[in-house]
């Protein structure tokens, strides 16, 4: 390197410390000049005054680090974020504005200190060329330094997210917990407030779950989503309420103002098209305290029956599909639930194809009023097929089902929800 090169060096490093010295004695009214941008560019940084506070507060820890590491010539890597800038992205984290906001402040913050060192440098009486070389000289440091924090305080953000919501969900599921299990008079508009949805208002609930297969917290996190899209699906009236029950599974439930007719049905559609769509339970639509339990209460039953029946993965079905309510309260013990379909039913409940057949013309025929012509219409079979699977059925069955038609009935319902959990590969 020549002496003159030399030189050149020397010089551009002196008047980069002085620009940034003749900034720092203004650093208070640059700071202040920044936040006030920052507030008017980025609406979601625009809080209580707590928080405006302390976006002053980072504003002149990241001004006054980045003017020290120009005027001594620190290397950036060297340099740790500002307390101020740290507890700042924690707080932006707790009050829910997203990260992007964050980042932005950056840019918008270099981009304003970038125009702030133009005017001083154009200032100094020097020649051209070596003001060019000090203005790059510094926009190198200052991408180099919002590179660098960025990173600091986007990792400090999300991890004070994580565990703020963390920390909210378990409040939020412990409170709805105890709304759920109804054992203490409850204030329900109290209750509103503390979980973030509106009680009052009519509930349609579900549950959600993937297979447990080695699956991590990530599956909560795509329930969430998942319910998120449907409740926009849905056209639910407010956000959707979420609880995680286990690391697979989630509690979910829609909130409308008045009955929505045709909620359960865009619930199912809009599952049944989702490539990725979790197994959905649906509980009715019911109002207030006692829906939002209620509801809650039928989407359990309806998931009882898809885990003991064995239901195929992904599973959608609604409480109010038919046979389901009762199929539903012989869930826990199914034992006894199937040596009483076997007792009714007879050879009739073994696992076969053809009884299969038979079942479920027999079923369609009692629940059209024993109809032929009314169950050849619903399967599309001629009479004469109905008529004859019918005398099969009954055949099968051993016995006529005049005397206990309903306990036949309930038997089918119990064949077509539970299936092998409740038929027989080989005769009683």
């Amino acid at each position: 390197m020549t002496n003159s090169h030399l030189d050149d060096v020397v010089d551009v490093s002196r008047y980069v410390a002085e620009t940034a010295s003749r900034l720092n004695e203004r650093l208070a009214d640059v700071s202040s000049d920044i936040r006030r941008s920052l507030e008017e560019d980025i609406p979601e940084l625009r809080g209580d005054a707590g928080v405006i506070e302390l976006l002053g507060a980072s504003v002149e820890g990241n001004v006054d680090t980045i003017l020290r590491a120009l005027r001594y010539d620190l290397a950036v890597q060297r340099v740790e974020a500002p307390a101020a800038a740290l507890e700042y992205a924690r707080r932006l984290a707790q009050h829910g504005v997203p990260v992007n906001a964050l980042v932005r402040a950056y840019r918008r913050g270099q981009h304003h200190v970038t125009q702030l060192v133009i005017g001083e440098v154009r200032a100094l009486d020097i020649e051209p060329s070596t003001k060019i070389a000090v203005i790059e000289a510094i926009g190198a440091t200052l991408f180099e330094y919002i590179d660098w924090i960025s990173q600091q305080v986007v990792v400090v953000y999300e991890d004070e997210r994580e565990r703020w919501l963390e920390n909210q969900n378990n409040v939020r599921a412990l409170r709805v917990r105890e709304v759920l299990a109804g054992e203490r008079a409850i204030d329900i508009d109290a209750a509103t407030t503390s979980i973030r949805y509106p009680l009052r208002w009519h509930h349609l609930a579900l549950i959600m779950w993937y297979p447990d297969l080695g699956a991590e917290a990530g599956e909560l996190v795509r329930l969430q989503r998942f319910l998120r899209e449907l409740a926009h699906a849905a056209q639910a009236a407010a956000s959707p309420l979420f609880v995680a029950a286990d690391r697979v599974t989630g509690w979910g439930w829609l909130s409308y103002r008045t009955a929505s007719p045709e909620a359960v049905s865009s619930v199912r559609q809009f599952a049944l098209k989702r490539p990725d769509s979790p197994s959905v339970t649906i509980g009715t639509m019911a109002p207030g305290l006692d829906g939002f339990r209620a509801s809650h209460r039928e989407a359990e039953g309806a998931r009882s029956v898809a885990i003991a029946g064995g239901l195929h993965e992904p599973a959608v079905i609604a409480a109010a599909d038919p046979g389901l309510s009762i199929a539903a309260l012989l869930a826990r013990n199914i034992v006894d639930a199937r040596e009483w379909a076997t007792n009714v039913l007879g050879d009739l409940v073994l696992d076969s194809a053809n009884d299969a057949r038979l079942r479920e013309t027999l079923h369609t025929y009692l629940r059209s009023g024993c109809s032929y012509t009314g169950a050849a219409e619903e399967l599309g079979l001629h009479f004469n097929s109905v008529k004859y699977r019918v005398g099969r059925a009954v055949a099968r069955r051993g016995r006529p089902i005049d005397a206990d038609r309903l306990d036949v009935e309930l038997a089918l319902v119990l064949c077509q929800w539970y299936g092998t959990a409740v038929l027989r590969t080989s005769p009683a």
